[in-house]
C-alpha cells in the first residue's frame, strides 16, 4: 500500500480545518480481498479498524470515487481516499499537585514510574487529582480519548511501576500499535501464596465477570479475549514466592486474574487474594520494574528500563526472608 497526500475532492465530506491532511491509499497485491475497514485500519494516519469504521460511517472514506461499506472487499489498484479526523481536545485542567517520576523523556515520549495509589485516567469516583491530570502539563498527547491523553496503557490503582506515555498522536497510534504487535516488553515483580513450579506460562482466555461488573474472570476459549502470561520463580520463601511476571498480552487485572485461576493468588489482592492472610502487606505486591521497546521514532534509541521495588514492597519482602530463614 503506497500513500500520497493532497487536498479533498470538494463536497465529498465534512471536513473540518483543524482535521489532518487527507490521504489516498493505493491497493497492494497483498491486500486484494482484504476489507475495507481492515486495510483502512492499518494505516498509521488512522491507527485502528474501529477508526477506520468510524470513519467509514461518517463518509470519511471513498473507494474509486465511492463511499463504501465496511465489509466491501478490495480489489488491487483500487485507490482509497480518507479523510481522517482531528482528536477531540481535552477539557481536563493540568494539576501540578500530583506526584510521580519520570524514569526517561524525549520531544516524543514519557516513562512514568506511577506510585500506588494514583489512578491513571478520570473515571466514576475519580474526575480529579489522576496521573493524567498530572501529564498535562508534560505534553502528554495522542489517542481517541480526550480523557486520556497520551495514554498508551494502563496499570491498575494500587500497582507501582512503569507506564509509557505519548506526546503526539502519531506517536500513540505507533506506540499502540507495537503493543498489540507485542513488541513493548512488559515484567512485573510480584508475590504469590503458594509453590508454584520454577516456570509455568498460563494462556487462558479473560473477559468481564458474569456476576460481578467489577472484576475480570478466566472464562471458556471463545468466551473471552485472549491472554497470555509467562511466569517464573525468583525465590521461594515460606509459603509464598517471589517471582516476575511478563505480559504477552495486556488484558484488565491480567496477572492478578491468571495467577488466581492458577491456584497462586498475588499477596496482598482484595480483590483476587486472599483477604484473610494478607501477612502484612497493605496492595497488591505487584510492580512492573522493567519496560523495554525500540523507539517508536525511526533511528531514535533502544529504551529498557529497570527500576526497583518501591519502600513498601521491599519492606514486605525483607520481612518475608526473614521469616524464611527463621522457618525450621
Amino acid at each position: 500500500m503506497s500513500a500520497d497526500v493532497g487536498p479533498a475532492r470538494a463536497g465529498t465530506v465534512r471536513v473540518l480545518s483543524a482535521d489532518p491532511p487527507a490521504l489516498t491509499l493505493v491497493v497492494g497485491p497483498d491486500q486484494a480481498g482484504q476489507r475495507v475497514d481492515v486495510v483502512v485500519g492499518q494505516a498509521p494516519q488512522v491507527g485502528s479498524r474501529a477508526e477506520a469504521q468510524r470513519l467509514i460511517a461518517d463518509g470519511r472514506v471513498e473507494v474509486d470515487g465511492a463511499p463504501p461499506r465496511k465489509r466491501d472487499v478490495l480489489e488491487a489498484g483500487a485507490r482509497i481516499r480518507v479523510h481522517p479526523r482531528a482528536p477531540e481536545p481535552s477539557m481536563l485542567e493540568p494539576d501540578a499537585s500530583v506526584r510521580f517520576e519520570i524514569a526517561y523523556e524525549d520531544a516524543h515520549l514519557i516513562v512514568v514510574d506511577k506510585p500506588a495509589g494514583l489512578v491513571v485516567h478520570p473515571a466514576r469516583g475519580h474526575a480529579t487529582g489522576t496521573l493524567v491530570h498530572g501529564l498535562l502539563g508534560l505534553a502528554a498527547a495522542g489517542g481517541e480519548d480526550p480523557t486520556r491523553p497520551g495514554i498508551v496503557h494502563r496499570l491498575d490503582r494500587d500497582t507501582s511501576g512503569l507506564m509509557v506515555v505519548a506526546r503526539s498522536e502519531p506517536v500513540h497510534r505507533r506506540l499502540q500499535q507495537m503493543l498489540r504487535e507485542r513488541r513493548i516488553e512488559r515484567r512485573y515483580l510480584v508475590a504469590v501464596h503458594g509453590t508454584p513450579p520454577p516456570a509455568f506460562s498460563i494462556d487462558r482466555p479473560i473477559a468481564r465477570h458474569p456476576r460481578d461488573r467489577l472484576r475480570m474472570a478466566v472464562v471458556p476459549e471463545g468466551a473471552g479475549r485472549e491472554a497470555v502470561t509467562h511466569v517464573r520463580v525468583l525465590e521461594q520463601w515460606d509459603g509464598v514466592a517471589f517471582c516476575e511476571a511478563r505480559l504477552e498480552t495486556g488484558r484488565t487485572h491480567q496477572i492478578r486474574v491468571h495467577l488466581e485461576a492458577a491456584g497462586f493468588p498475588v499477596l496482598g489482592d482484595p480483590v483476587y487474594g486472599r483477604r484473610a492472610d494478607r501477612r502484612g502487606v497493605e496492595r497488591q505486591f505487584l510492580h512492573a520494574y522493567r519496560l523495554a521497546f525500540d523507539h517508536p521514532i525511526a533511528g531514535g534509541p533502544r529504551i529498557d528500563l529497570e527500576i526497583p521495588l518501591p519502600h513498601d514492597l521491599a519492606l514486605s519482602a525483607a520481612r518475608e526472608r526473614t521469616r524464611a530463614n527463621k522457618s525450621p
